[in-house]
Parts: structure tokens; C-alpha cells; sequence
């Protein structure tokens, strides 16, 4: 059966995550429908990341198996039109081996992570970005970032019904980038690592905005860091800010 690599964007705000749920809308369960349009029967999609519900992708990958050997821009093509109304996208599609998989073959993902701080509500980025009230202290917030760096047991930002086998992952990048915005600041924490626990990132965040605030310093998160201790995590960032916006391969499926 031919395998297809597909590039998907999506707005996670009407889904409750990526993974198909019997009574619930999501990601996977819109694609594989489509699917359904274009080969009729059941249909399984294996994806990178599973993204909870309300969280954003503008560089999410999976893969699927057809019956037919189908151009790959006609794939892309036929599903984007058999999806809509929906907020999700397929950018790209791709042919691939058989042994490829979406989530076994990859290497990295990336995630971003925006928060904007200004008092007026938000209204272009709203379900977009994790509003905050005050400008935050991004040379903490970097300082503090800079301790999960390299290898560490992120028990404190692991979920408590996370399903990795270990706590223990490499952070390859943890880099916050500010920007001037109407009314306003924006902060985007920029984070890579071959794979993340569940709530992981937002876990991150939340405690850094803690640092940036002024509640804690950079010691308390590193202590935080260091417990491995799930109490010890400050208040998980919404939904709204987060995107999958990469995952990285040893040989790129859409170049």
C-alpha cells in the first residue's frame, strides 16, 4: 500500500486534541474522514505529536496508507476540499516508504509558545497567544530557561497522567524572543527536543511566567527544575499560546 507523508496546519480551538475520541471532534478524526471521501472504508493516520485540546499546528506531520496510487498534490488538494469548513489544512503531501512513520522516524519537534502582555483585550491573536496583564522580565525568564537545557528529569513540568516510560529528556533549545506589539509586548518561548512529556511545554511556560512576573527568581525555578516533584510545578499555561510549529526528520519527506 502506498504511504503519503501529509504537512497539516490547524487551529485547535474546536477540537479536543489531535487524537480521535468517539464523542468528541478532533484533528485526526477530521482527516481520517476526508480520507473516507477520497477511498471509502476505515482509515488510521499515525501522527508526530498528539496535541491536546485548543492547542495550535502550523508544522504538524502524519502519515497515511491508500489503496491507490495517488499523485501527492492531488492528495493535498482533495482533502484540504473534502475538510472544509474546518480549521485544518494539509499544506503539503508527500510519498514515502513503506517503513517511514510520521512519529517513530522523526528526530525533533519544535513548539512555540506566545504570550502578550497588555491591558486592552486581545483581538486578532485571541484563542492565538496566553494574555497577561504586565510586561514581563525576559532576561529572568531566558536566565531560567537556560537551567532545562541538556539532559534533566522534567518530572516538575511532566503531567500527572503522562504516559512516557521516563521522565528524563534532552532540551536541545529553550529561547524566549520578544516583540514590540500594539499596546503591548509579546513573548515567544521557542523550545526543540527530540520528543516532550505530556504538558510539558506549557508546564515550562507557566513557571517561567512566575520568574518573569517576579514571583519567583531564577533560583526558585532551577529548585523547581531540581526537585523533580510535580508540586513543584508553577500554574500550567493555557492551551491558546501553544503551536507545533516543526518536526524535524533526517531526510525532509516535503523537500
Amino acid at each position: 500500500m502506498p504511504r503519503y507523508a501529509l504537512l497539516v496546519d490547524y487551529h485547535g480551538a474546536p477540537f479536543s486534541g489531535w487524537q480521535r475520541q468517539a464523542d468528541q471532534p478532533s484533528v485526526q478524526g477530521a482527516i481520517e474522514a476526508a480520507l473516507a471521501k477520497l477511498e471509502p472504508g476505515p482509515h488510521t493516520i499515525a501522527a508526530a505529536g498528539r496535541t491536546d485540546a485548543g492547542v495550535h499546528a502550523t508544522g504538524q506531520v502524519a502519515h497515511c496508507d491508500l489503496e491507490k496510487d495517488w499523485d501527492a498534490f492531488r492528495i493535498s488538494e482533495a482533502l484540504n476540499f473534502h475538510l472544509k469548513p474546518l480549521p485544518v489544512a494539509i499544506l503539503r503531501a508527500a510519498r514515502v516508504e513503506g517503513d517511514w512513520h510520521a512519529r517513530f522516524s522523526a528526530h525533533e519537534r519544535r513548539y512555540t509558545y506566545r504570550v502578550i502582555a497588555r491591558r486592552a483585550p486581545l483581538t486578532r491573536d485571541a484563542g492565538l497567544a496566553w494574555q497577561v496583564k504586565n510586561p514581563l522580565d525576559a532576561g529572568a525568564m531566558q536566565a531560567a530557561a537556560d537551567k532545562m537545557l541538556g539532559l534533566h528529569d522534567f518530572t516538575t513540568f511532566r503531567a500527572a497522567l503522562c504516559q512516557a516510560k521516563s521522565p528524563v529528556k534532552t532540551l536541545d533549545e529553550a529561547r524566549i524572543e520578544t516583540l514590540e506589539v500594539p499596546g503591548g509586548m509579546e513573548y515567544r518561548f521557542h523550545f526543540r527536543a527530540r520528543s516532550f512529556l505530556h504538558n510539558q511545554v506549557r508546564s515550562m511556560v507557566g513557571s517561567l511566567e512566575r520568574v518573569g512576573t517576579g514571583a519567583w527568581n531564577v533560583e526558585d525555578f532551577g529548585a523547581a527544575l531540581a526537585a523533580a516533584d510535580r508540586t513543584r510545578c508553577g500554574p500550567v499555561a493555557p492551551p491558546d499560546g501553544l503551536t507545533l510549529t516543526g518536526v524535524g526528520y533526517a531526510a525532509d519527506p516535503f523537500r
